[in-house]
């Protein structure tokens, strides 16, 4: 295999990692919403704990696209 196709491949790999970052924040969002509306009294003590899912879940995306551009433009 070529050296430029293995990169290629490896970036593509790298980048399903926004995929699944896009499918946790709909799950964080989605959950919160559904307990929201269950109990309005209790969802602003949560909301902290959204922030703090939607922080992970979109950091663990940009790792995958940091690590996809490495991939593309350095090595």
């Amino acid at each position: 295999m070529e050296p430029e196709a293995a990169k290629l491949i490896g970036a593509g790999i790298a980048c399903i990692a926004l995929a699944g970052a896009g499918v946790g924040i709909g799950h964080i969002f989605g959950n919160y919403l559904a307990g929201a509306l269950r109990n309005p009294a209790a969802a602003p003590a949560q909301f902290p704990n959204l922030l703090l899912g939607f922080a992970l879940a979109e950091a663990t995306g940009l790792f995958g696209l940091v690590v996809a551009l490495i991939l593309l433009f350095v090595l």
